[in-house]
């Protein structure tokens, strides 16, 4: 696939970053154009390799050697539909995605892997832009009906697929945007959602209904949707926050990563958040506990808001700069990694462990005490580690424990698996007939990719329940 020599005669290359300096003023993503001559290029590194590891890498199983080929030869229109083949959404994955594709690549054994994540948000950039992605409603209509709740990458990639195959689809979110996570959680510096807005005319025009400002479970009973639908498919999230159970926790102040990150998501759409209620950063000493992904978000979006410092801390030991020995080809290697808004300044710390907070007389945090811990799984306290840090925001981005319990799960009465995720089958039905799930509400807490995938397998179960057999992949 691409040249045959290219991967020995390129090397790596990715976009450029906009200076830290200048992207903490804006909310814009932080990425310079990639020249088309340099896209194809990166195209040209991908090695006839014989056994594709990047395919196994991808939870979609992308067609990643065809679309890498198709774009060295400047074979665009090709390129998006190999692209479209497995993928509903490339726009998403080629910008938020940490592409496992990559840590699996062959060339990656002993050589920079090819920049497959580039690729494809190139290939699908340049499809809308020369107008090959067109809405692709069904020939026939089945009067099958199917109720999607949950709007993020899981539900609508379900959507699509249940409404390409004839059937009449409506979402259920309980916001008043159409997105989820990807509206709702991904600060606009990593993704900017007109993206959203894009796709969502595209599945309009392929016949999926929107429902806004729809909580089913709260607004809408579950039982309203079981009479009406002939299926439907939980796909609402893994919403259920990991707390920090120590003393002062009840201290103003302290906030879940996911009361903070929408705030600033609902600005960058034009609303008031009310004073009362606004999470800001700006001009306080901000404290981030946890060092994954939503932890870097909020880092990133705590720059923006200009706070006065910030410090994230991670419970677990510093990985180490390369892939570790535990870890080998083609896993997803444990190393130390380095987001852009970790180059936009804080400190990082590892291995810490929050005791407990103190506050003023105001019932207001100041004040985080911690103390070092050694490595999993005991994480047993250091003698004379402890030590004091000043915080007047401390914002909590230590995972998620799954769905949220009350309301739609317990109305529906469906099985729960020994982690407190929807049980399904392999059809990803749940215990209830006719009640499916996908995403994050099924796997837990997990990456856009596998989302995607998940929603794309749950269409296909979803459409063999109703019709018998399915043709969708």
């Amino acid at each position: 696939m691409g040249k045959t020599t290219g991967f020995l005669e390129h090397t790596r290359e990715v976009p450029l970053r906009r200076l830290p300096s200048e992207r903490i003023h804006d909310w814009f993503e932080i990425y310079l154009p990639f020249p088309e001559s340099s896209v194809r290029t990166q195209g040209a590194r991908c090695m006839d390799c014989g056994v594709p590891f990047c395919h196994t890498g991808c939870p979609l199983t992308n067609l990643i050697p065809d679309w890498n080929d198709l774009v060295y030869r400047g074979r665009w229109r090709e390129a998006i539909r190999q692209l479209h083949a497995t993928n509903n959404f490339p726009e998403f994955t080629g910008r938020i995605c940490p592409a496992p594709c990559e840590a699996s690549c062959v060339l990656g054994i002993n050589e920079p892997p090819v920049t497959i994540k580039q690729i494809e948000k190139t290939i699908v950039d340049r499809a809308f832009e020369e107008g090959y992605i067109k809405p692709e409603p069904p020939e026939n209509r089945t009067g099958k009906r199917v109720a999607v709740v949950g709007s993020g990458p899981a539900g609508l990639a379900a959507a699509q697929q249940l409404a390409r195959a004839g059937h009449s689809v409506t979402v259920f979110e309980k916001n008043d945007r159409i997105g989820g996570l990807l509206r709702y959680g991904i600060p606009n510096f990593k993704m900017e959602k007109h993206l959203i807005d894009r796709r969502l005319e595209q599945m309009r025009a392929e016949g999926v209904k929107f429902q806004t400002n729809a909580h089913v479970g709260v607004v809408i009973p579950a039982d309203d949707l079981r009479k009406e639908f002939d299926a439907v498919l939980l796909s609402g999230g893994a919403e259920w926050p990991r707390d920090l159970q120590v003393p002062g926790r009840e201290l103003k102040g302290i906030h879940f990563a996911m009361e903070f990150l929408p705030q600033q998501n609902r600005r960058c759409e034009g609303e008031t958040v009310p004073e009362g209620e606004a999470i800001l950063a700006t001009g306080k000493r901000v404290v981030i506990i946890g060092g994954g992904d939503t932890g870097a978000d909020c880092l990133g979006t705590s720059h923006r808001q200009h706070a006065l410092s910030v410090t994230q801390f991670e419970l677990l030991p510093k990985p180490p700069d390369t892939r570790a020995p535990s870890t080998p080809w083609p896993l997803w290697p444990m190393q130390l990694r380095v987001e852009s808004s970790h180059e936009e300044g804080g400190i990082r710390d590892w291995s810490v462990s929050t005791v407990k907070f103190t506050g003023d007389e105001h019932g207001n945090v100041r004040q985080l005490h911690a103390i070092r811990v050694g490595p999993a799984p005991r994480f047993e306290p250091q003698p004379g580690t402890e030590f004091t840090l000043d915080a007047d925001l401390v914002l909590l981005a230590m995972g998620f424990l799954g769905p949220v319990r009350n309301g739609l799960v317990d109305q529906l009465g469906v099985a729960l698996d020994k982690r407190g995720n929807v049980d399904t089958n392999e059809n990803h039905m749940s215990s209830v007939p006719g009640i499916f799930a996908a995403g994050d509400m099924r796997r837990g807490q997990s990456l856009v990719v596998w989302a995607i995938a998940e929603g794309r397998k749950a269409a296909r179960g979803i459409d063999l329940y109703l019709m018998g057999e399915t043709r969708l992949p």
